[in-house]
């Protein structure tokens, strides 16, 4: 009888070498799972000699997967699935423990609240861990487990790419208007794309999905928005914005972020975003997960 090798690894080794494909830095995983630099490096280490084979290769700053540390992430990817099933298995019907999860800042300071005040009147037994999170950053968190559940967005212009590991769950539809210098248009209530080619604007970075879905909808109507202020944080667009420096794009959420004095107009062109619930496919049967994302759910129908 042929005798195989046991190979001996922990998941938090696999988490952290299926984000190192994802993030391609050490830094970048540290800061994703919540872990030093040195510990990450650690769990590699450890990582490769249970496989005993160089699974990655140092490119420059980047670490690369070899053609076994490849193979290895696959099937890495499928026993983290595998051990979400179980744990939903397990878990049955009893909403207690513990969940993680990640949201975008302006959600945390609006919607995050509200979640936990819920989920301690409704789940006593069920405790929620919550990590502020770049918003373009909360799908690959869900998908490697460094999260159980994020609240995200998906733009329909620009769709993020769709992961078969997770599942989304759209909570709010929101339609973008436009924020405008108080009294710069006077009488305007509307405005269309068309009419802001000689008007500066604040936008996120065109990297970011965010920033590339604007810049869609406005090529869409014929015009590229003349860059005045790059900015990614909400609340100093608005406050750019309440200074007179340009318009900005603004939704109802956004406007609830910080009291603002500037003129808000319709746009004629549909611009929307989707407020997103995103778990692990393998997890969104899990009694817990499930709970919370109806505790979310219930909080966009009462909105």
């Amino acid at each position: 009888m042929t005798e195989y090798p046991v190979v001996e690894w922990s998941s938090v080794q696999l988490r952290s070498f299926v984000e190192l494909r994802r993030r391609g830095t050490i830094s970048a995983v540290a800061e994703a799972l919540g872990y030093t630099a040195g510990g990450v490096s650690q769990q590699l280490t450890a990582l490769e000699r249970a496989a005993g084979t160089a699974l990655t290769r140092r490119v420059g700053r980047r670490v690369e997967l070899t053609d076994a540390g490849l193979t290895l992430a696959e099937h890495a990817q499928r026993i983290l699935d595998i051990e979400a099933e179980a744990a939903a298995a397990l878990e049955r019907d009893d909403i207690a423990g513990q969940l993680r999860v990640a949201m975008f800042a302006t959600a945390a300071a609006d919607i995050l609240p509200l979640m936990l005040t819920r989920v301690e009147q409704q789940y006593p037994r069920l405790t929620v861990r919550s990590q502020e999170m770049d918003v373009d950053e909360v799908h690959d968190a869900v998908a490697s487990g460094a999260v159980d559940l994020a609240v995200g967005l998906d733009y329909p212009d620009v769709p993020i790419r769709r992961d078969p590991a997770l599942h989304l769950i759209r909570l709010y539809r929101e339609r973008f208007s436009l924020a405008v210098p108080a009294g710069s248009l006077p009488g305007a209530r509307r405005i269309s794309l068309r009419d802001t080619a000689s008007l500066g604007w604040i936008l996120p970075p065109e990297a970011s999905y965010y920033g590339l879905a604007i810049r869609t909808v406005c090529r869409r109507a014929g015009v590229e928005p003349q860059l005045r202020h790059e900015v990614t944080d909400t609340a100093a667009s608005l406050a750019l914005v309440e200074a007179g420096v340009g318009i900005g794009p603004v939704t109802d959420l956004m406007l609830r972020l910080r009291p603002s004095r500037f003129d808000v107009l319709a746009l004629t062109e549909v611009f929307e975003r989707h407020i997103v619930a995103v778990v692990r496919s393998a997890a969104r049967n899990r009694p817990s997960v499930a709970a919370l994302v109806g505790v979310l759910r219930g909080l966009a129908e009462e909105t």
